[in-house]
């Protein structure tokens, strides 16, 4: 149902997310541990409230699929700022990865969520069996969760490259 509060208030909340992110590209490094502890905690937070409304979802299977993809991507941010200091990267592709990062677990979450409201199927037929959706909520998840998946692919690869093992130059 396309004018069901809740959806429409994870819309604003996507926006919002997306500009703030981009907004923290400048940050410093103790910022930027700081920043993912706390958004890893506040998408954790927003997963907990959006359980709240499971059973009012077009699609409660997949309404449970959201809080579930947020209480997972909330800790991987928080962890990701417990290791940050240990990522070697240009300070120009910190940025990108910490931008990657918060942006698509964000982008993961309320993907699924707006496909619980929408009630869509086409990218997660398990969760929502039985449900259809327009053609173009089909696309808007779609969109969001191949664009976060793509972009929470291309992070995990920079952070392993920036983890890796440094060879010491010398004797």
């Amino acid at each position: 149902m396309l004018l069901w509060w809740p959806g429409q208030v994870t819309v604003v909340q996507l926006v919002l997310l997306w500009v703030l992110c981009a907004r923290e590209a400048s940050m410093e490094q103790h910022d930027t541990r700081r920043r993912l502890f706390w958004h890893g905690l506040l998408l954790f937070f927003f997963s907990l409230l959006s359980g709240v409304f499971v059973q009012a979802m077009t699609s409660p299977r997949m309404g449970l699929a959201a809080p579930t993809s947020g209480v997972a991507s909330g800790p991987f941010l928080a962890g990701l700022g417990a290791v940050w200091s240990e990522v070697r990267l240009a300070r120009s592709v910190e940025k990108v990865v910490y931008l990657l990062a918060v942006c698509s677990a964000y982008g993961g979450w309320a993907a699924v969520q707006l496909g619980a409201i929408f009630g869509t199927s086409g990218m997660t037929p398990i969760a929502g069996a039985g449900h259809t959706a327009p053609a173009y909520q089909e696309a808007i998840v779609s969109f969001i969760l191949m664009a976060s998946a793509a972009g929470l692919l291309l992070a995990c690869l920079l952070l392993l490259w920036g983890l890796r093992r440094h060879v010491a130059t010398g004797s």
